[in-house]
């Protein structure tokens, strides 16, 4: 590309100022990576334990569900009973521009929502379990969510930073070496033309002494 380039100072001076943004660009695009690496590591981690917890609590959850049943009979007409719930709401915070979601749920004390003539301990037992999965699993839906989001900006911060680095950049470099290696050579060839000029001048000079 840089061979296509008019040799002239004034695309010397704006690809020099190309250079500069382009630069600038790349500083940018890879402190935003760093930053979005930082926060989405942070979250895996969380994930992690998240991932662990909320399988024991569905695990204790269905085991006591099960009991429920073998106790109580099928619960499905307990179940129908409980309300749902609408007490949760999703906000975004915004990461170096990226949305990341923010559920904001104030748990209350918890109220036995069913008739206790149909229900027994096990019941109550599997309802408070279940809860407890429910506030699990909207922390869980964050914070993958979160990830999910975050790595998709790093993935494409990332391209665009590789690009400028290895392509743009470059290529900038390549066009100020051309144009400056084409203008330093005018001027030598200029300095040359006019040596020769000055040349031929004092020789005209003093062949017309001579005579």
């Amino acid at each position: 590309m840089a061979a296509q380039v008019f040799a002239t100072k004034g695309n010397l001076m704006a690809a020099k100022k190309s250079l500069v943004l382009a630069k600038m660009g790349y500083d940018l695009m890879d402190r935003k990576r760093n930053v979005l690496i930082r926060e989405m590591m942070m979250l895996v981690d969380k994930v992690k334990l998240l991932r662990d917890e909320i399988t024991d609590s569905y695990q204790e959850a269905y085991y006591l569900l099960q009991q429920a049943n073998v106790s109580t009979g099928i619960i499905t007409s307990i179940a129908s009973q409980v309300k749902v719930d609408t007490g949760v709401r999703v906000t975004y915070r915004s990461v170096m521009g990226v949305e990341v979601p923010n559920i904001i749920y104030k748990p209350e004390d918890l109220e036995i929502q069913y008739g206790f003539e149909q229900s027994s301990s096990k019941v109550d037992e599997a309802y408070i379990q279940f809860n407890k999965v429910k506030e699990l699993t909207m922390i869980l839906a964050e914070v993958d969510n979160s990830v999910y989001r975050l790595a998709n900006a790093i993935r494409k911060t990332q391209k665009r930073a590789n690009a400028l680095k290895n392509i743009v950049i470059p290529d900038f470099e390549s066009q100020i070496k051309f144009i400056t290696e084409a203008l330093e050579e005018k001027e030598r060839e200029e300095f040359s033309r006019l040596k020769v000029i000055k040349a031929n001048k004092e020789r005209d000079a003093n062949q017309h002494k001579a005579n």
